[in-house]
């Protein structure tokens, strides 16, 4: 029994890589049928013996070739299209065609093919879904099914789901309002949890939940795949989402993982704060950011010195992601020193776009900005905070490109020998500054890492590398750690120890060349040692069911883990 004591039906975990398996649909997959199921087809690779087994002979041509072969030929075509939404077109391709082949490639080239699936071209993908749309990828849930959403939920096949991503698609990266379009985010998500977190794909289900759109675009276009009214809100808004997370855990028990994903700011908080204690929920856009920027930042102390308590901290932007990671900093900081969160708040700084939060604008300030309000007179400008609070860490989470201007990054160069500057902001186009702007504009002395991918900078006959702070580092470990635990709630304390984990795998090698985090190449390895930290947390709070516990949590996680290779057919 693999994959956190469940079953294997389909033979994905790395613990069941030797096994023969029988190719079940609804009956044993053969012939025609074997080459159109995504799960089982294996392409030109299927072997002598399972071409006369499974009625495949003349269906395919003559010649076998291994998967290695096969990726080597479907890397050489997607290298050879230019515009990358053509490359996205052609994974999801693959994805409906050999679902092992989709994810062998992804984890062999993971580097390459994750802005493919993921930010940036996916938020292209999510702009244009409508019209790309050819079958369709996971569940989505209207207006029109109130009342009727467990049976919903009962129409998809699998029912041993472990992973749910749910958006309602208000607030698409810095897109904003996509509607029902916002599923590309939830597929590619989830297609991440398998590659990076080794979740199984047939424990994961993707899902919208389309409650209208207020883009007038979509409203006026042919195209658009959801419903043409303007968004629900308040009561009856809620009430959906009520029915939902009811079903869900009436269909699929307590462990499912819900993530909320692409809310915007006022439901992501309430959602959260609402079934945080009723259900297994996680908000990746405030938890998960966080998480991964907690890393960066206890990574960075170890080139720039000093413990977190000992820097002061400014942010750009003050919604889901600046307060989420507020709130994390604030904690760990607690954590370490004993000292109140409530004093902790104090080293850190937000500016929103009315400008610095401070105390006299309070009783004006949305719930989740309140606690940031500190004792200071009014700043309008984000430079003009700066020159005042005299920050050693700036943290861009604002969704506007371009908004740590020169004055700004010299600012921060003329008082701290080492400024660290976090634009995390996606995609590439809305990020605060970008790496070659960072490093130019300090003489080479920050610490610098972005949302989004940049390449190398050459400044002054050195290589600076710039970081990503992606949140593909933390989620899919998060969530493996979470499923082998069998948890039934998220905790903070996991979240920290996500960060600290991720924190160590960055080694010296790479603080040489000036990363913070580790690279993509090791994700795997990162993956199971996060899920390892998490699922010890759950175990040490009381809240992991799966007993008795595991003696290697890491090398029980690898065991878990998804493994694309081809499997033998009986």
């Amino acid at each position: 029994m693999a994959g956190g004591g469940v079953g294997d039906a389909y033979g994905e975990d790395r613990a069941t890589e030797e096994q023969l398996v029988t190719p079940w649909a609804f009956s044993v997959a053969s012939g025609y049928t074997l080459l159109r199921d995504p799960r089982h087809n294996k392409g030109l690779a299927f072997s002598e013996a399972e071409r006369d087994a499974h009625y495949l002979r003349g269906l395919l041509p003559p010649t076998i070739v291994s998967q290695e072969l096969q990726e080597k030929k479907l890397m050489h075509n997607l290298r050879q299209y230019t515009v990358p939404l053509q490359r996205y077109i052609a994974m999801m391709d693959l994805q409906e065609r050999n679902e092992r082949l989709f994810y062998k490639l992804l984890i062999d080239n993971v580097e390459e093919l994750l802005p493919v699936v993921y930010t940036p071209v996916v938020g292209e993908a999510c702009q244009k879904y409508g019209s790309i749309y050819r079958r369709p990828q996971g569940l989505y849930i209207s207006l029109k099914d109130k009342g009727k959403i467990l049976e919903v939920l009962k129409n998809w096949p699998e029912r041993s789901i472990q992973v749910i991503v749910v958006t309602d698609g208000e607030r698409i990266l810095g897109l904003g309002d996509l509607g029902c379009q916002g599923m590309g985010i939830p597929v590619g998500k989830l297609s991440l949890y398998t590659a990076l977190g080794g979740v199984r794909p047939s424990a994961c289900l993707p899902i919208t939940i389309d409650v209208g759109t207020n883009n007038e675009a979509l409203l006026n276009d042919e195209f658009y795949i959801g419903l043409k009214q303007r968004r629900a809100t308040g009561e009856e808004y809620h009430e959906l989402l009520q029915e939902f997370m009811t079903a869900v855990k009436q269909n699929y028990g307590e462990k499912v993982l819900i993530q909320f994903e692409d809310f915007a700011n006022h439901n992501a908080f309430d959602l959260l704060s609402k079934y945080s204690k009723s259900h297994l929920v996680f908000n990746d856009d405030i938890q998960g950011t966080a998480s991964v920027v907690l890393a960066g930042l206890i990574a960075a102390l170890k080139v720039v010195g000093g413990t977190l308590a000992d820097h002061t901290y400014l942010f750009l932007g003050a919604g889901e992601a600046g307060t989420g990671i507020a709130e994390l900093i604030a904690l760990e900081m607690s954590k370490q020193t004993d000292i109140p969160i409530e004093d902790c708040r104090k080293k850190v700084w937000l500016v929103d776009s009315k400008g610095l939060i401070v105390e006299s604008r309070k009783e004006s300030l949305q719930h989740f900005k309140q606690p940031w309000a500190h004792e200071h007179e009014p700043m309008k400008t984000l430079l003009e905070a700066v020159q005042a609070i005299k920050p050693t860490v700036l943290i861009g989470t604002s969704g506007v490109g371009r908004t740590f201007t020169k004055e700004v990054v010299e600012a921060m160069a003329s008082f701290n020998e080492r400024p660290v500057i976090f634009s995390l902001s996606n995609p590439t186009t809305h990020s605060e500054c970008t790496a070659e702007e960072a490093y130019t504009w300090t003489q080479g002395r920050a610490v610098f890492a972005s949302g989004s991918p940049f390449d190398p900078v050459e400044y002054e006959g050195k290589t600076y590398v710039p970081g990503q702070s992606n949140n593909a580092y933390v989620f899919p470990g998060f969530g493996l750690g979470v499923v082998i635990s069998g948890a039934i709630r998220v905790h903070d304390d996991m979240l920290l120890a996500a960060s600290r984990a991720l924190a160590e795998q960055v080694s010296e090698e790479n603080f040489a060349r000036g990363l913070i985090f580790p690279p993509f190449t090791n994700i795997r390895k990162i993956s199971a040692h996060i899920a390892a930290k998490v699922a010890a947390k759950a175990y040490d709070l009381g809240l992991a069911s799966r007993l008795p516990r595991p003696d290697d949590l890491v090398k029980y996680a690898e065991s878990c883990m998804y493994t694309p290779a081809y499997r033998s057919y009986r």
